[in-house]
């Protein structure tokens, strides 16, 4: 029987694979790529691109999808299928395109709003494939240092400073001479790790196959036969690290990536997956964080869309059937209507279903279903400084820098997130530290003479409700004062670390979760979107949160598709392409990454033989 039942499946597969290649035309050839243009430094010509004002007549007629929101996800989404021959609007409520890879210059300053760093950007690497087609190869990376995050934990004389490394096995190679006692635990951990990063692609796989084919396959455990990643996924952190090793430093290097959710509530795989990340290296955008917008708008506008700004989005369209048809923006006192037979949100889950959605549609039980699937995310506070002074005269580094007050991550989030509001700000337990300027080989070219820092915290969004009805920069005194005793706290920690920042300090800006809330439209300020606990990554639960929504025509982009940060965001926006499309665009890029990968062997084996000869 269960040889009949395996024998059906791979004949679906092989079915479906074969007319997935060859019934519709690739949106991803490496032809599309050419080499990178010169740096544009003229900021009025940026702002052409990334400030394009919403207005009535700059909407592209004939659309064929409306993307709510200019973040990775979104724009990638709208960049894969425009280079597939659609015809794309992206709206963006804030007055610059990006969402957390958009950035801000302040007295001469410019500061990265979401993205620190990144990795898989090595050469022919998937995520390197996959940048260059929305940008059309029009993006280049500065790699950072092999040494390219620090962590350190304690303080005063308990404290203890531990190098990540990059590389293929320095990574795991310099953990083991750290930890002389603990080589089989990091052994294994390397091991867990190889495992998922390699079978990943199969959690993915769930969410672009048919649901009910999804869920037969995990119920059956058919699934658990191609791979144990399907029961990695569900695996709790701090009882995976605690198997591995009772050394609790060694469990928060396992961990030591906070997005909100203590070890205990998270998935060992998420944590072990976002430490791979960086295995084969980390990179920054050369000229910022910006550049990325600022190409793949470019590349939508190559094929009839448009990105627009200061366009909120204030409903989606839904007809008598349904089905959504478009969507409304708020200009001035008037709501514009936009009709496109695709609607694609990058702006959360539960922004979408909770305030864009029209009422009645809200409370349908299909919607509510995925809603009771997430939680709200943590919030996030940033801290944003700048200093007359260059990189060498201020001793900082390119590196990032993890700082945990204690080695227990569960104890240490549970008492501060349990903390009032009054206790919170002086007793902050875990930080970190990046230096933009000190990653960028361009800042001193673009902003001479000066070098900016960005600290990166998490806190309750309750801690600052009591201002959300006010307006931004005039939430009041008491507002700037509570928030400051956060960013006076996360300045003197940092200080201990960097003495000469406080002598050079001439700016100082904090984002609350209001903030957030108001420039990215973040939910409850949460930057990484809904929460990353455990429940939410479960074999099942991946494979019921898809793209496609019970709104037909609606689909779902971003961080809440797949995981968090840029990479996470951005396979969101690929997912979202594939099930719009109905097209596994992966497919092209493993394509691409082979042919890449033939050229170059070819041009290494050419090269050996003409120095024989």
């Amino acid at each position: 029987m269960w040889l009949l039942i395996l024998l059906v499946c791979v004949l679906v597969w092989a079915g479906g694979t074969y007319w997935y290649l060859f019934s519709k035309p690739s949106p991803f050839t490496v032809e599309s790529v050419r080499p990178p243009g010169p740096l544009e430094l003229d900021q009025r010509k940026r702002d052409k691109v990334l400030k394009q004002g919403f207005t009535k007549e700059k909407i592209p007629k004939n659309l064929d999808a409306v993307v709510i929101g200019s973040g990775i996800g979104g724009m990638a989404a709208a960049a894969t299928m425009a280079k597939a021959g659609k015809r794309v609007l992206v709206l963006e409520q804030h007055d610059v395109a990006g969402g957390c890879c958009h950035t801000f210059t302040e007295k001469g300053f410019e500061f990265d709003v979401g993205l620190h760093y990144f990795g898989q950007l090595h050469e022919n690497g998937l995520l390197k494939v996959a940048m260059d087609q929305i940008t059309e190869g029009q993006m280049e990376y500065v790699e950072l240092p092999q040494h390219f995050d620090s962590i350190v934990i304690g303080d005063s004389e308990k404290r203890r400073d531990y190098a990540i490394l990059s590389g293929k096995t320095e990574m795991e190679q310099n953990l083991k001479k750290i930890f002389p006692d603990d080589v089989k635990a990091v052994e294994e951990f390397f091991k867990i790790m190889k495992v998922t990063a390699r079978k990943i692609h199969y959690l993915a796989i769930l969410k672009l196959i048919p649901q009910w084919l999804a869920l037969f396959l995990l119920k059956s455990g058919i699934a658990d036969l191609f791979s144990s990643v399907f029961s990695l996924s569900g695996m709790n952190a701090t009882e995976m690290n605690k198997k591995l090793t009772s050394n609790k430093d060694l469990h928060v290097i396992f961990s030591y990536f906070f997005y909100g959710v203590p070890p205990k509530d998270s998935s060992f795989m998420i944590n072990a997956l976002m430490l791979h990340h960086f295995k084969r290296g980390a990179y920054y955008p050369k000229g910022g964080a910006s550049e990325i917008p600022f190409h793949i708008t470019k590349v939508i506008q190559k094929y009839g869309g448009s990105v627009l700004v200061r366009a909120p989005v204030s409903r989606i369209l839904v007809d008598k059937n349904g089905a959504a048809y478009g969507v409304t923006v708020k200009k001035g006192d008037e709501h514009v209507e936009i009709r496109a037979p695709v609607i694609i949100s990058n702006c959360g889950i539960f922004n979408t279903f909770q305030k864009l959605l029209p009422p009645e549609i809200q409370g349908k039980p299909g919607i509510q279903s995925r809603l009771d699937m997430m939680r709200p995310g943590k919030a996030s506070f940033l801290l944003f400084s700048g200093f007359d002074a260059t990189q060498e005269e201020l001793d900082i580094v390119p590196n990032s820098i993890w700082l945990f007050k204690s080695n227990d991550m569960d104890a240490m989030m549970d008492e501060f997130f349990g903390m009032s509001k009054d206790e919170a700000p002086e007793n902050i337990p875990m930080m970190l530290i990046t230096f933009p300027s000190a990653k960028d080989s361009t800042s001193q070219i673009r902003h001479p003479g000066k070098s900016c820092m960005t600290i990166l915290t998490m806190v309750n969004y309750e801690w600052f409700e009591d201002w959300k009805d006010t307006r931004v920069r005039k939430r009041g005194d008491d507002y700037h004062s509570y928030k400051m005793r956060f960013g006076n706290c996360l300045f003197e920690w940092a200080c201990k670390h960097f003495p000469k920042l406080r002598d050079k300090l001439v700016y100082q800006e904090a984002a609350t979760p209001l903030t957030n809330m108001h420039y990215l439209s973040c939910n409850r300020g949460a930057i990484y979107s809904a929460d990353h606990n455990l429940d939410r990554f479960y074999a099942e639960a991946m494979a019921r949160n898809r793209c496609d929504t019970p709104v037909k025509n609606l689909y779902l982009s971003g961080q809440d598709i797949f995981s968090c940060g840029i990479a996470g965001a951005l396979h969101g926006g690929l997912l979202c392409a594939s099930t719009v499309l109905n097209y596994p665009v992966y497919i092209d890029l493993l394509f691409i990454k082979k042919k890449l990968k033939w050229k170059k062997a070819k041009e290494a084996a050419k090269l050996a033989k003409q120095k024989q000869h």
